[in-house]
């Protein structure tokens, strides 16, 4: 899953950039306001994780900025500001929820798993297809209450998969969410963790829309 990391601070950035990755998630970080806008204009992320007091545009007008294009990205603010106005401020301006600082990175990952579900609609913390189920918080995979032994990538694939379960997704969706800016990307990887899923899980969990994308569904289909 594709975050969006923007925070000024070279040790928590590269901190939180570090945990996060470690957490599972693929983490682009920024350090400025302006450059945060420039990213969301053109590129998808699963979530923001949004510094407040940041250099050239402060994160409030960040976050204001992507909600007045209607972007539904969901956006953690960090902050530490302390009053509470500003908390009031952020979350009437569209922000899913906050962190104040210092902060524990559980607390930080355990927030971003929340918003992205509820952003998802599915309030609850297992993701069930099928005899499949997925635990983001502890990255395990049953099938038919077997566990499933997966790799960082194809649990990723999997959990965006699952997200949007019925949903086709392109593979340029798909890629935009997998890596980050650093990554270099082979050009039959998607082809290579799809293939490698349908293996462990079995065919008819993945669904190849020739043409268009792929779709995780119970439905048996040719792929």
């Amino acid at each position: 899953m594709r975050i969006l990391l923007v925070e000024d601070d070279r040790l928590l950035g590269d901190g939180l950039q570090a945990g996060l990755t470690q957490a599972g998630y693929a983490v682009d970080w920024l350090r400025d306001g302006e450059a945060a806008v420039a990213a969301l204009s053109t590129e998808s992320f699963a979530a923001v994780v949004l510094d407040l007091g940041l250099p050239k545009r402060d994160g409030l007008s960040v976050l204001q900025w992507l909600r007045g294009r209607h972007d539904a990205t969901p956006v953690l603010i960090l902050t530490a500001r302390d009053q509470l106005e500003d908390k009031v401020r952020g979350l009437d301006l569209g922000a899913d929820d906050y962190v104040l600082k210092p902060f524990d990175l559980d607390e930080v990952t355990a927030r971003l798993r929340a918003v992205v579900r509820r952003a998802h609609g599915r309030p609850e913390p297992i993701l069930t297809l099928g005899e499949v189920e997925l635990n983001p918080a502890a990255r395990t995979v049953m099938r038919a209450g077997q566990a499933v032994e997966l790799t960082a990538r194809e649990f990723d694939l999997l959990h965006l998969l699952l997200q949007n379960a019925g949903r086709v997704l392109t593979r340029r969706a798909l890629e935009e969410q997998f890596y980050t800016w650093n990554d270099a990307v082979d050009s039959n990887a998607l082809e290579v963790h799809i293939h490698h899923l349908r293996r462990k899980l079995g065919n008819e969990l993945i669904r190849t829309v020739r043409g268009v994308g792929y779709m995780a569904s119970t439905a048996a289909s040719a792929s």
